[in-house]
């Protein structure tokens, strides 16, 4: 186990945890969510608080998605009330209706950058799979971007740092993970340019603003109903797969 900076002993949240049988093979840096992302002033923020709100006809057409599979098929999985580690060949045809649904719905698909700019210019109001990391480094600029974890939960990502056991530069390894795992690297790392993140050392030295806009005082609950990406095996995966191509070419 990598021995931590002393202010960071215990901070981690602990459903980050990077163990397997008790031993860490790493430590998480930075997490958030695929989620609802939206502009609150185009939309009633209640309506987000639930998954139904992406497949009703309220929003028709005001709904872009994230072209990711795995986040977007566990988020119809939360919508249909299936965990997410659970997922089997026998609820395909369940989480198929929730993405036509979802696609019914969707003025388009696209990947990170098409999908951000069409809800930061308001060419849509909701991004599906959305979340801080779309939302939070634009508020500035448009502080009516926004993101919610409904009352479904939401798809959990997260980055984590490890070290290789056979490093020529384990010291200097062990001193980069302590910098970004302490309060101003974990700041740093949570604002940075290419988007912004939750960061797991609830120490960070982040601004007030900076942790209104991540929802940094939320975090606890989230975490509670969020759950962890898809992991399905090589035969689940490639079905999964042709069920989001099947989506996609659908009208």
């Amino acid at each position: 186990a990598v021995a931590l900076a002393a202010d960071h002993g215990g901070a981690v949240h602990l459903h980050l945890r990077k163990q397997v049988g008790g031993k860490r093979y790493g430590i998480t840096e930075k997490f958030g969510y695929n989620t609802i992302g939206y502009n609150k002033t185009k939309v009633d923020p209640a309506d987000m608080q639930s998954m139904a709100a992406l497949t009703g006809d309220k929003y028709k057409g005001k709904v872009a998605i994230y072209d990711y599979y795995l986040p977007v098929i566990g988020m119809a999985a939360l919508a249909i009330g299936k965990k997410t580690a659970d997922l089997t060949e026998a609820d395909l045809p369940a989480l198929r209706d929730e993405l036509l649904k979802m696609k019914a719905n969707a003025k388009l698909v696209g990947e990170v950058t098409a999908s951000q700019t069409a809800l930061a210019t308001g060419e849509v109001d909701i991004l599906v799979g959305g979340g801080e990391w779309v939302t939070a480094g634009l508020a500035k600029e448009n502080p009516a971007l926004d993101f919610s974890i409904p009352k479904e939960g939401a798809v959990l990502w997260s980055q984590s740092l490890a070290m290789f056991k056979d490093s020529k530069n384990k010291d200097m390894a062990l001193k980069f993970i302590q910098y970004i795992m302490s309060p101003e690297g974990q700041a740093r790392l949570a604002t940075s340019s290419c988007y912004w993140g939750m960061p797991a050392n609830t120490k960070a030295a982040l601004t007030d603003d900076q942790k209104k806009v991540l929802r940094f005082d939320e975090q606890p609950g989230f975490l509670t109903r969020a759950q962890a990406y898809p992991a399905p095996n090589a035969d689940l995966d490639k079905k999964m797969q042709d069920m989001w191509t099947e989506m996609l070419q659908a009208k």
